[in-house]
C-alpha cells in the first residue's frame, strides 16, 4: 500500500492505528474509516472507478457518507458503555459479549453467520443460538472492536445489538407484530383468491367460457400480487441472501417454488394460451409458511421464557445513598462497587453486595428455586434480581454488571443453549447438504414430468420445492435443549455446556464425595456422652464459655449448640491459655476445666483414657472433644456434618433407575462408612487423595462406565473435569464450579433425579424429532415426484413439519412448583 497519511476518499487524516485499504486503479489507497472504506468499495464494485479520475474535489467526509447504522456501532467500542453487557476474560485483551441478531430464519442462517464471524480476524469464539437468536463472541480487541464486529454481521444482510432484556423483548414484539400482519395480509388476499378459484374448479367441472376464465385470473393476478410483494417479501430477502453469499438455506427452495408458481401462472394469464394457473397454491403457499413460522416465533419465546425472566429481575433503577445521607435514584448500569443502596421491601436487588444495616428475608426462589426466604442480616451476601420480603436493607455494592452472580449464571445457560451436541452437529450437517440435494431432484424431477407430461411438470416440481422441510432437521435439538435447560434452571440446576443433558441421560454411575455433597459441609453437634456427674446442659454452657477464646471450627459448632440449648447460663472463663490443635483450659467459678483432645486431657490431668473407650465413642466417624476437671472425663461431644436433607432419596431414584451409586471420599473408614449407610450407598471408598479419586474414576471408565461426578471442593476439581458428566454443589468453591458441567445452585439434592430424568426424555424428544423430521422427508420427497401430492397439500406438509418438531420440543418446558 502506498504512504498516505490522508484518506484517498474524503481527504481526512489517517490515524495511525487504522489500516484500511481499496484496491483503486490499481494501488491500494488507505482509507481513514471504515465507512468511507464501504463507499469506496461500493464504487468500485459498481464499476464507477472514473469518479476518483474526474473528481475535482474531495468525497464529502466520512461523518456524510457512513451510514446510521456504522456510526451508532462505534458507540460500543466505549469501555464506559461496554461495561454493561461486555465481560473481560482472563486474557486481559479478550472480551466477551452476547449479541441480539435479527434476520435469523433458519439453521443456514446460524451457520453462515458463525462461519463469517470465524473468518474475521481476532474473533476467537463464535455460537449462535437458534432459539434465542442470541450470539455469544469472544474477541481480541488488538485485533478488533466490537463495532467491527456488529458490522461485519450487517455486511452480510443481518442486524446486531448488544444484548439488552429490554431492546430484547422489543425486537420480539416487533417481529411478531410484523410477522402477523404479513399473516393478515396474506390470509385476507387469499381468501378471495380461493373464492374465485372456487369458481374456476367449477367452471372445469360444469364448463365455463374462456372470456370469464380469463377474467377470473386477472381478478385472481391483481389479488395475488400484493401477497407476492408484501408478505413473501421475507421469503425472497433471505433467499438471496443466502443465494449472494453461495449459501443454501431453506428459504431457497421455498422462494424458487413460490416464483415458478406465480411466473407460470403470470404466463398463462398474460398469453391467453388456457393453461392451468396455481395462483391459490402461492396465496396458501406464503400463508401456511408465515403461519408457521409465527407458531414457532410464539415457541422460541416459551421455550426461553426461563432466561428471559432471569434478565428482567434486575431492576432498570436504583437508590444510591450518598455520603452525606441523602439518596439519589440512578441507572442500576451506574453503580460502582463501594456504592451503598437501600432496597425497601418488595423491591428487586440491583446489584450484588453486602448487607451493612438492616435484618430481613430474601426471596432467591429464581436463583436457586428454593421458595422459601432465606433471612439476610449484617454482613450476609446479597444477589442480584433477589426480592427483599420484609424490612429495608442497606447494601454496599460488590460486584457490577457482567461480574453479579446472575450474569455468571446467564452466561453460562446461554454456553449450554448454543453449544451443539454431537447429535446436533450431524442434524445441522444433514440440513445443509439436504437443501441443495432437493434443489438437483427438483431439476430432475422438472425435466423427467416436461418429457412425459409437459402440463404437470409445473405442479409437481413445485410440490418436490415446497414439500421438503429442512427446517425440522434444524429445529429437532435446539428447541429441546432451550426448552430443557430453561425448566431445570427454574430447580436451580444450571446447565454449564451443551451436551450436560445428552450425556446425563446416558451415565450409567453416580459417584458422589461425602462432605458438602451429601453432607451439609458444616460442623453440628450430634452427641454427648456425660459419664461424669454433670448434665448435658452443664457441660455445654462450661464448653461454650472456653470455646468462646477460640477460633477452632469445632469450638464454633459447640457455642451454636450451647446458644441453641435452651436452658443457657452466662457462663464466664478465667485465665485461659491455648494450646493450638489441642486444647484449652481455663477456671470457671473457681473450678480449672480442661476441653480438647483425649490426649490433651491426659497430658494435663491424672485421668487416663483406654484406647478401647476411645474407639467406642469413635466407632460412629465423628470428631471428639473432651471435657474434664481435674477429678474425671464430665462430657464427650461428638461432632460431624449432618446429611443433607434428600440424600437418602436421592440414591434411592438413583438405583431405582438402574444407576450405580459410589462414595469416594478423602475421609477415615468410620466416618465414610457412616455417611454410606444413613444415605443407602453400597459401595464406598475411603482414605482417598485427590489423585486417588482420579484413578477410581478412570477404573470406572475403562470398563465402559459413563461417570456422573457430583462435588464441591477443590480437591474435586480434577475428577469433575475427568468424568464424563460433572455436577457441582451452588455453595461449592469456584474452582469445581467452573469446571462442572452442571451446577445444583438449590443445594436440594432431590432435584439430580429430576435432572437424570428431564435428561432421558430430551434425549428421547430429539430421537423422536429427527425420527420425524428424517421419516417425513423421506416418504414426502418421491409422493411429491410422482405426483401423488398437490402444492397446497405440500405447503400444509411443510408447515406442520416444522411446528410438529417445536409442539413436540415444548413438551420438555415445565413451570417450577412451589416446594415447602
Amino acid at each position: 500500500m502506498s504512504e498516505q497519511t490522508s484518506c484517498y476518499h474524503c481527504g481526512l487524516p489517517v490515524p495511525e492505528h487504522i489500516h484500511l485499504a481499496v484496491h483503486i486503479d490499481g494501488e491500494d489507497r488507505a482509507m481513514c474509516c471504515v465507512g468511507c472504506q464501504a463507499v469506496a468499495e461500493a464504487i468500485v464494485n459498481s464499476g464507477l472507478d472514473d469518479f476518483y479520475r474526474f473528481r475535482t474535489d474531495n468525497a464529502p467526509t466520512g461523518q456524510e457518507v457512513v451510514p446510521e447504522f456504522l456510526r451508532q456501532t462505534q458507540h460500543y467500542d466505549n469501555p464506559d458503555i461496554q461495561r454493561r453487557f461486555v465481560r473481560q476474560l482472563e486474557d486481559e485483551h479478550r472480551r466477551e459479549a452476547a449479541l441480539i441478531l435479527e434476520g435469523i430464519t433458519c439453521a443456514a442462517c446460524v451457520w453462515l453467520n458463525e462461519r463469517h464471524l470465524r473468518s474475521l480476524p481476532g474473533v476467537v469464539e463464535v455460537r449462535v443460538n437458534y432459539s434465542t437468536h442470541r450470539a455469544r463472541v469472544v474477541w481480541d480487541e488488538r485485533e478488533i472492536q466490537l463495532s467491527q464486529i456488529l458490522q461485519a454481521i450487517s455486511a452480510i444482510g443481518y442486524l446486531a445489538h448488544p444484548y439488552d432484556p429490554t431492546q430484547a423483548q422489543a425486537i420480539l414484539e416487533k417481529e411478531r407484530k410484523q410477522q402477523l400482519r404479513r399473516l393478515g395480509f396474506a390470509g385476507l388476499f387469499g381468501m378471495q383468491v380461493m373464492m374465485v378459484s372456487v369458481a374456476l374448479y367449477a367452471g372445469d367441472f360444469y364448463g365455463m367460457e374462456s372470456s370469464f376464465r380469463q377474467l377470473f385470473h386477472w381478478l385472481n393476478l391483481l389479488l395475488t400480487l400484493p401477497v407476492m410483494g408484501y408478505s413473501a417479501v421475507p421469503f425472497f430477502r433471505s433467499a438471496w441472501r443466502d443465494l449472494s453469499h453461495r449459501q443454501a438455506g431453506m428459504d431457497v427452495p421455498v422462494s424458487l417454488g413460490i416464483s415458478l408458481a406465480f411466473l407460470g401462472s403470470l404466463w398463462t394469464t398474460v398469453s391467453g394460451s388456457g393453461g392451468h394457473v396455481y395462483y391459490d397454491s402461492v396465496v396458501m403457499f406464503v400463508f401456511f409458511l408465515l403461519l408457521a413460522r409465527y407458531f414457532e416465533l410464539m415457541a422460541r419465546q416459551r421455550s426461553s421464557q426461563a432466561a428471559e425472566s432471569l434478565v428482567q429481575m434486575v431492576p432498570a433503577i436504583a437508590t444510591r445513598v450518598l455520603d452525606n445521607g441523602k439518596e439519589e435514584a440512578v441507572p442500576v448500569a451506574e453503580l460502582q462497587p463501594g456504592d451503598r443502596v437501600r432496597i425497601v421491601p418488595g423491591d428487586n436487588i440491583p446489584t450484588d453486595g453486602e448487607v451493612i444495616t438492616g435484618q430481613s428475608s430474601v426471596d432467591e426462589a429464581l436463583l436457586t428455586g428454593e421458595s422459601l426466604p432465606r433471612p439476610r442480616g449484617v454482613g450476609d451476601k446479597l444477589s442480584a434480581g433477589t426480592i427483599n420480603i420484609e424490612s429495608p436493607l442497606l447494601m454496599q455494592v460488590t460486584e457490577v454488571g457482567q461480574d453479579t452472580l446472575l450474569s455468571q449464571i446467564l452466561r453460562l445457560l446461554e454456553r449450554a443453549q448454543s453449544e451443539k451436541p454431537y447429535i446436533t452437529q450431524l442434524a445441522d450437517r444433514a440440513a445443509a447438504y439436504f437443501v441443495l440435494a432437493v434443489l438437483v431432484l427438483a431439476a430432475v424431477v422438472a425435466l423427467y414430468w416436461w418429457q412425459i407430461s409437459p402440463e404437470l411438470w409445473l405442479a409437481i416440481t413445485l410440490s418436490v420445492l415446497v414439500v421438503t422441510c429442512p427446517c425440522a432437521l434444524s429445529l429437532a435439538t435446539p428447541t429441546a435443549i432451550t426448552a430443557a435447560t430453561g425448566t431445570l434452571s427454574g430447580y436451580g440446576l444450571l446447565t454449564t455446556r451443551g451436551h450436560a443433558l445428552e450425556t446425563l441421560a446416558r451415565a450409567t454411575h453416580f459417584v458422589f464425595d461425602k462432605t458438602g455433597t451429601l453432607t451439609d459441609g458444616a460442623l453440628h453437634l450430634q452427641k454427648v456422652h456425660t459419664p461424669g456427674k454433670r448434665n448435658e446442659a452443664e457441660c455445654l454452657q462450661i464448653a461454650a464459655a472456653l470455646e468462646q477464646h477460640s477460633e477452632h471450627p469445632l469450638g464454633k459448632a459447640l457455642i451454636a449448640a450451647a446458644t441453641d440449648f435452651e436452658q443457657r447460663v452466662n457462663l464466664q472463663a478465667q485465665a485461659v491459655v491455648n494450646q493450638p490443635g489441642a486444647g484449652l483450659s481455663g477456671t470457671i467459678n473457681g473450678e480449672t476445666w480442661f476441653i480438647g483432645t483425649s490426649r490433651f486431657i491426659q497430658a494435663q490431668t491424672t485421668i487416663q483414657i483406654s484406647e478401647q473407650q476411645r474407639e467406642q465413642l469413635e466407632i460412629d466417624g465423628y470428631a471428639l472433644v473432651w471435657l474434664a476437671n481435674q477429678q474425671a472425663i464430665q462430657a464427650v461431644f461428638a461432632l460431624g456434618d449432618s446429611i443433607r436433607p434428600g440424600s437418602p432419596d436421592l440414591i434411592q431414584d438413583l438405583q431405582q433407575q438402574g444407576i450405580e451409586v459410589l462414595l469416594l471420599t478423602g475421609d477415615h473408614q468410620h466416618s465414610a462408612q457412616r455417611v454410606a449407610q444413613a444415605v443407602g450407598i453400597n459401595k464406598v471408598v475411603y482414605d482417598l487423595s485427590p489423585a486417588g479419586k482420579l484413578e477410581e474414576v478412570k477404573a470406572l471408565q475403562a470398563q465402559g462406565a459413563v461417570v456422573a461426578m457430583v462435588g464441591d471442593g477443590v480437591n474435586d476439581a480434577p475428577v469433575l473435569a475427568q468424568a464424563q458428566i460433572s455436577i457441582a454443589m451452588g455453595s461449592g468453591t469456584q474452582v469445581a464450579r467452573a469446571t462442572a458441567d452442571m451446577i445444583l445452585l438449590s443445594e436440594q439434592l432431590p432435584q439430580l433425579i429430576r435432572g437424570v430424568k428431564t435428561a432421558q426424555k430430551t434425549l428421547r424428544i430429539i430421537r423422536q424429532n429427527l425420527s420425524w423430521a428424517v421419516a417425513y422427508n423421506l416418504l414426502a420427497l418421491p409422493a411429491a415426484a410422482m405426483g401423488y401430492i398437490l402444492p397446497w397439500m405440500a405447503a400444509i406438509g411443510m408447515s406442520a413439519s416444522s411446528l410438529l418438531v417445536v409442539a413436540n420440543a415444548l413438551r420438555l418446558v415445565d413451570k417450577p412448583k412451589k416446594t415447602e
